[in-house]
């Protein structure tokens, strides 16, 4: 029987194109008052990201 892997889906910043893997160390983690937690290029700072999975 063959084991399973579990990959993450490539996160990509829409403003700059930086791409890694959704929940990487690489993407920065910042806290929006009334948004929470968001996903913040380290590249270009922006919050426009998207994940695919």
């Amino acid at each position: 029987m063959a084991g399973t892997s579990t990959t993450r889906g490539q996160s990509r910043c829409r403003n700059c194109g930086f791409e890694a893997p959704g929940g990487d160390e690489q993407w920065l983690r910042i806290e929006v008052p009334k948004l929470g937690r968001m996903t913040q290029c380290p590249i270009c700072e922006s919050t426009d990201v998207i994940t695919s999975r």
